[in-house]
């Protein structure tokens, strides 16, 4: 396990812009804290911090090409918004290059954009990991997401949601759908806990 790690490390420095890759390391180190908070399996965490951005280094036509060519289908929302697809090639890359064949490292790395209805704990983390990591400063509201996402990871996903769009609708940026059902699954847990129908 270490050395598939320490492998990782080494193949995506030489892939990842620097910052990138300091990225990625600080979301790694997030994902296994997260994990031991909430009780999953620190390696699969790991893991799936260290490749949910694997395909980043390729440009959105680049990625619409390799998803082509690999047949793998593209919906018109991420045609749209190509920017979320580094998940969706990221997992395939992770599948098919890395070798990794856990389907919940799979699918963490795949919905880590987006995110989704149901969500499990890992894909949460992953999620959650990337938004929080150490080096993000410019998101809204960071400091009350970074204080509530080692307290409740789905009340974490929904201000994360809910940050998102609004920074997206502000700028007029097409949303994918994906973003929008996972946004409203998590806006009505929310809204449970709190006592609102």
């Amino acid at each position: 396990m270490k050395e598939v790690i320490l492998d990782l490390r080494n193949e995506l420095r030489g892939k990842l812009s620097p910052q990138r890759y300091e990225h990625t390391i600080s979301v790694s180190f997030i994902c296994t804290a997260l994990a031991m908070r909430y009780g999953s399996d620190l390696y699969h965490a790991e893991l799936a911090g260290l490749l949910h951005d694997c395909a980043k280094h390729l440009g959105d036509g680049e990625i619409i090409k390799k998803c082509q060519k690999q047949g793998i289908q593209l919906t018109d929302d991420e045609r749209k918004a190509p920017a979320v697809l580094h998940a969706k090639y990221g997992a395939w890359l992770a599948q098919y290059k890395y070798g990794i064949e856990e389907d919940e490292v799979i699918n963490a790395i795949r919905w880590h954009t987006t995110g989704r209805p149901e969500m499990s704990i890992l894909e949460k983390i992953v999620f959650v990991a990337d938004y929080i990591e150490p080096r993000r400063d410019k998101a809204a509201g960071l400091s009350v997401v970074r204080s509530i996402a080692f307290k409740d990871l789905d009340e974490c996903i929904y201000l994360i949601l809910k940050n998102t769009l609004d920074y997206l609708k502000g700028k007029n940026c097409f949303v994918d759908s994906m973003s929008l059902e996972a946004y409203a699954y998590y806006e009505q847990i929310h809204k449970e806990m709190k006592g609102e129908q």
